[in-house]
């Protein structure tokens, strides 16, 4: 049976990993959905993976929308993690940014796009 929790452990919340997340972090771009990315490495031990979701305010002037984004992406991490470990592997730390001005119509939108960022991860 599948894990569809998003817990507390998974989280990206420590100051300290965003900023070498930032620092050494590796980008990738889908569409409207850009990703940065910390794999595991011996001189960086990360003892699981970590997930976090940021949308600018530069795009959405209003809470409501920005919430609503980040609702939207946290429940296709959720949904879909087992794709995500797969293409990214056990033991890295990420956060995903929505970077366009329109709001997404639907769940299906941004679940296709992620999609499309895993897979084109595994290829490379």
């Amino acid at each position: 049976m599948q894990n569809f929790k998003y817990s507390r452990e998974e989280k990206l919340k420590k100051n300290t990993e965003i900023a070498l997340l930032f620092d050494k972090g590796k980008w990738r771009s889908c569409g409207n959905l850009r990703i940065i990315i910390l794999k595991d490495k011996p001189n960086l031990p990360i003892e699981n993976h970590k997930f976090g979701v940021s949308v600018s305010k530069r795009y959405f002037k209003k809470a409501v929308h920005r919430n609503r984004v980040k609702r939207l992406l946290r429940e296709c991490y959720r949904l879909n993690k087992e794709v995500y470990k797969e293409a990214f592997g056990e033991k890295t730390l990420a956060m995903m940014f929505w970077v366009s001005s329109e709001l997404p119509a639907k769940f299906q939108d941004v679940e296709e796009q992620f999609l499309k960022l895993c897979q084109m991860q595994k290829k490379a």
